[in-house]
């Protein structure tokens, strides 16, 4: 194998299919990264056994041939050429490849091809595609309020429903709850119904959110879903399994409903909130069309601010995870949230204006 490419090339190359490297495996293939080059161009392969990453690499291959370096030493060493012509061949010493650039040589120890993981084949029948934006906008509202917990996989995958004029996103560590209805148009045929591990949808934001492609092309098999942008490709695997009922969660009706500008709660529970450390919760007093957040925490000190909001029901005090509570104001759309609740006890529901986004949340018990 023997390929000229650019440093700058191989650098942007490695950022994304760098994602799916393993870090904690004790597999060494999977902290590698498979370099391949063919009469049909060049292209770098990636896997956790998660989420698997296929981008091209433009270079113009003298020899064909494949080989799986080192992915974080590679990187290392290709940031760290001038920018310049960058020649990877693999020949001479065996089990390594040379990497020349200038007068900088390296020989890269390499394994066999043969020892990467095979990736999913998936047939052309049944593929669909949806807007780009949309649908990476609509990961970015709900994917932080999956769980980290791994021993509930349900929870930490996010419910994708597709049909052919909308996009949904449901996900819920147990202590929120992100709901996005997107209108889009798709060309698939039926309702697809899946549940998507809440990093690789991440990961797939990431990658795909400076694309200039219209739109993603998608597939779904056996276990796996393949996502297609940029020329990349990302397949993941599905979490099966029963998506927890979302909708009885939702109640019908509050007790007590507030408007309040967004941007101006969202700095003032990012204030406030640097006093509530070490689980204290952020208090949110309503009365007398004014709203006041305090915090406090016994081993640093306490703080409140006060801002005005038309609210003329009874006196209501209800305190939240600070953390929780802006991401959920930073996920809104919009110059205005609406506030709604039923009582102390039983979680609140904030959202935009009209723009298909629900955010649950559920309230910490005030002790003093």
């Amino acid at each position: 194998m023997k390929l000229v490419t650019q440093k700058a090339v191989v650098v942007d190359a490695l950022g994304i299919a760098s994602r799916a490297v393993s870090t904690r495996s004790t597999l060494q293939v999977l902290s590698g990264v498979l370099l391949h080059a063919d009469d049909e161009g060049v292209s770098l392969s990636t896997t956790n056994m998660e989420i698997s990453i296929k981008t091209p690499l433009e270079a113009t291959v003298e020899q064909a041939g494949s080989v799986i370096l080192p992915a974080r030493i590679f990187g290392d060493i290709a940031r760290s050429l001038a920018p310049q012509e960058l020649i990877i061949e693999q020949g001479g010493e065996e089990g390594y490849v040379e990497i020349r650039s200038g007068e900088s040589v390296f020989h890269l120890q390499c394994l066999p091809p043969g020892d990467f993981p095979q990736f999913p084949v998936f047939p052309q029948e049944g593929r669909f595609s949806v807007p780009r934006a949309a649908f990476l906008n609509t990961i970015d509202r709900v994917a932080s309020s999956a769980s980290r917990d791994e021993t509930r996989p349900v929870l930490m995958g996010v419910l994708v429903d597709f049909t052919q004029d909308t996009i949904k996103m449901v996900a819920t560590d147990s202590y929120r709850l992100s709901v996005q209805d997107t209108p889009a148009a798709s060309s698939v045929e039926e309702m697809v119904e899946v549940i998507v591990p809440s990093r690789s949808l991440a990961e797939l934001s990431r990658i795909g959110g400076s694309a200039p492609d219209e739109e993603i092309s998608i597939a779904v098999g056996d276990n796996q879903i393949l996502f297609e942008v940029k020329g990349t490709s990302v397949i993941s695997r599905l979490i099966d399994g029963q998506f927890p009922n979302y909708k009885q969660l939702l109640p019908d009706s509050y007790e007590y409903e507030v408007e309040v500008d967004r941007e101006e709660l969202m700095e003032v529970v990012h204030r406030i909130g640097l006093m509530a450390q070490k689980n204290a919760p952020l208090r949110l007093e309503f009365g007398g069309n004014t709203l006041t957040v305090k915090a406090q925490a016994h081993d640093l000190g306490k703080a409140h601010e006060s801002l005005p909001v038309r609210y003329e029901g009874e006196a209501l005090e209800i305190g939240f995870n600070p953390e929780f509570l802006e991401a959920g104001l930073a996920a809104i759309s919009g110059s205005s949230v609406r506030l709604r609740f039923i009582s102390p006890l039983r979680p609140g529901l904030m959202a935009g204006e009209d723009d298909g986004f629900l955010y649950l949340i559920m309230p910490i018990r005030l002790t003093e």
